[in-house]
Parts: C-alpha cells; structure tokens; sequence
C-alpha cells in the first residue's frame, strides 16, 4: 500500500465517481443484454489496474452481474404500487399511438380513465369505445385552445366528486418537420411550441389542484431530440426540450405536495400520421410550395426529396410494439418509487450513456449514422466542390506546363 502515493489515491477516487456514476446510469436505463455487457467488460478493464490491488477484476464483474441481475428481477412484473381500482388517471392525444394504447391498458387494470381525442367520431374514439369499459370517458379536446382545456377539467371535476386526479399523462404532441432548420417553416416551429410545449403547460396548471389534492403522479411523453440534435429535428427538438425543463423543474417545487413527476423518453414507434405515406408525401409538397426560390436553388429540390424519402423509410421501419411506452406509463402512475426518467425502447439507454460520457464528436457521430443518413450535399456545395475541383485540375494543368522541358 506504501508504495501508492497521494496523486494516485486521488486519481483512483476521480475513476470510482466516474464508473459508480456511469454504472449507476446504466442501470437505470434499462439496456437490453448486449449493450449492458459491453458496459460492464468496458468499466471492468478501465478499473483493473487500479483495483488490481484490492479487488479482482473478476469479483467486481460478478459483483455488478449481481446488483444488475437484482435491480432487472426487481423492475419484472406489475409495480407493488397502490392498487389501481378506483384511481383516475387523465390521458391527452389518445386519437392514436401511446396514448390509445395506454388508455385501453389502464382501463383493463381498473383505473377510470378520461381520453381526450381530438374526434369524437373518429376510428380512435370508435375503438376505444369498443374495446373499453364503461369507466371509460371521452373527451373532445385540443390541447391549443384554452377554452377547451377548461371545458375538459369541469367535466372531469363532475365526474369525480370529491375524488382528486391520480395521474396525469401528458402524451399529446406533433412532430411536423422535413429538413434542416433553414428550411423549416416558421410555422413548424409554432406548431412543435404550441402542442408540445405550450399545449402541455396548459393541462398541467389546470389539472394540478386535482393532482395536489390526490398527491398524483405526472407522466410526460418527450423525446431524445429534446436532448440530444438531431437532424432535421430542430422545431420538434426544440419544442422537447422546452418541455424536458419545465418537467424537470416541476418535478422539484412538487415535491412538498408529494406529486411525482416522470418523463419517458420513447425510441422510434410507428404511429400515425407517419406511417402513411401521403402524409409525408403532403408535408414534401407544402414545403416545396412555401420555400423562397433562391433558397430553393441553393439546397436543391433533389437535397429536399431525399430528406423526405429518409424520413418516411426511417417511419417505416420503425417498431409497431408499443408495449414498451405503455409499460413505463404503467410504471411510472403505480410504482411506489417511480423512476424520473424511463428509456422506453430498445438502444435509448445506450444512447444517452454515449451522450453523457463520450466526447461530443463520438456522441454526433453515433447521432448521424443512427438517423437521418445524407448522401448528397446541398446544390450549392456540389457546385462549390465541383468548381474547386476542376479549378485544382486546371491549377495542376497550368504547372505541368510550366514544368514542360524548353
């Protein structure tokens, strides 16, 4: 032991904060199999030099094998939460996707639901209707329009009583976008704010007085783009991240009410629109009719095409299980201890582990090539290069002239 001096011990206490810290992370990202192994040899090999002394590599790889294989047993099966029968539970955007998915979940474990779609007489609503119970109840509202809101909350007020409101669950949101931020619509970004981020505070300062008053739980759908950048995401990702801090914040000045607030952080999910193809199909042609023409010329309607067609292939072959989503929503209303943050989805909790402690070029590299991958460059650059390269051509034509023999 003499033999290790203070900078050591020093160096050896920054490695233990950063690898406790990682690990921590990883085990609350719920990684699948694969990538968790990686991460345990990868925290095990940085280690074993320093721990060499005190503690075999081997041991500590069967001590974190242990504590992952508890923390995974434990986080199996329905949460040990209070009991759901007689627990209100309010859902935004159950039209489609997570939210109608969620709604009939919560619905078959006893909880009064309260679904707001946005028609009342579309597939959506009929389905939920169908396949619900008659605690079931279905709410006409857009999230944009205050009066609306309201309207939802007295209604909601009238069924319950005296009851406060359980959960909260934030889902509604849009993401309109086909390209780089130059090239999105001013529109676009309003539209991402209004839904997303201001449509959310409105729901949530109306039905907060319920949610004190039951101690609730609320549950906010967002988005790795509203952490990380994404191409060709800038009004979606921007308009999460405004919602990823005011959730965060929230979640600290309701701690003395004792209302929990969780956010979930989906992978790619084929929900509509963007599994229909005319939809994308719609935007491309909006986009095109709407951008001036000298912006046009500089991008190239080829550059744009190609954006549209990347995105409708990564819709496509996006993953049509949402159990994922609706497990975490499930978790985070009824679990005792639920968690802030859920990576609902396969390689979401990898992905933050290389944003959080791999340099920024690794982690926008991983980005690039996991997402939105260009081939073709913006018409102007094309041209650029292709003026700089014959200009090089005809630069090394000049010289081998001048180097010609007399």
């Amino acid at each position: 032991m003499d033999d290790y001096n203070l900078p050591f011990w020093i160096y050896l206490a920054v490695v233990t904060v950063f690898v406790g810290g990682a690990m921590k992370k990883i085990l609350a990202s719920h990684l699948s199999a694969g990538p968790t192994l990686v991460a345990w040899l990868g925290a095990t090999v940085l280690v074993e030099r320093l721990w060499a002394f005190c503690l075999p590599a081997v041991l500590l790889l069967v001590l974190l094998a242990v504590v992952c294989c508890v923390r995974s047993g434990s986080g199996t099966g329905p949460p040990p939460g209070p009991p759901a029968e007689g627990k209100a539970v309010f859902i935004t955007g159950c039209d489609t996707g997570f939210g109608n998915a969620a709604a009939k979940h919560l619905d078959s474990l006893g909880l009064d639901v309260f679904a707001t779609v946005l028609d009342l007489t579309g597939d959506g609503a009929r389905a939920l209707r169908r396949s619900c119970s008659s605690r079931l109840t279905l709410l006409q509202v857009d999230i944009t329009q205050p009066q609306q809101v309201q309207q939802a909350l007295l209604d909601t007020k009238a069924k319950l009583g005296l009851r406060g409101l359980w959960g909260l669950v934030n889902n509604a949101g849009v993401c309109v976008n086909l390209g780089d931020a130059e090239l999105s619509l001013m529109s676009n970004f309003r539209g991402c704010m209004e839904v997303n981020f201001f449509g959310t505070v409105s729901v949530t300062k109306s039905f907060l007085p319920l949610l004190r008053q039951a101690k609730g739980r609320i549950v906010n759908i967002s988005s790795p783009a509203g952490d990380q950048p994404f191409p060709c995401l800038a009004a979606y990702g921007a308009s999460k991240a405004a919602l990823n801090l005011f959730t965060e914040t929230l979640r600290h000045e309701l701690v003395p009410w004792g209302v929990k607030v969780s956010t979930i952080l989906p992978s790619s999910y084929k929900t509509a629109p963007s599994s229909n193809n005319a939809y994308w199909e719609q935007q491309h042609q909006q986009l095109l009719q709407s951008l001036p023409p000298a912006l046009m010329e500089e991008y190239g309607e080829d550059y744009i095409a190609e954006t549209k067609d990347l995105f409708q292939s990564f819709a496509e072959h996006a993953n049509p299980d949402l159990s994922p989503v609706v497990n975490a929503i499930v978790h985070a209303l009824l679990s005792p201890q639920p968690q802030l943050r859920y990576f609902a989805g396969p390689g979401i909790g990898l992905m933050y582990f290389i944003h959080s402690y791999c340099p920024l070029s690794i982690s926008n590299r991983f980005l690039q090539k996991l997402f939105v991958k260009k081939t073709l460059m913006p018409r102007a650059l094309r041209k650029q290069s292709g003026l700089e390269a014959n200009l090089g051509l005809s630069n090394n034509n000049n010289n081998e002239e001048k180097l010609q023999p007399l």
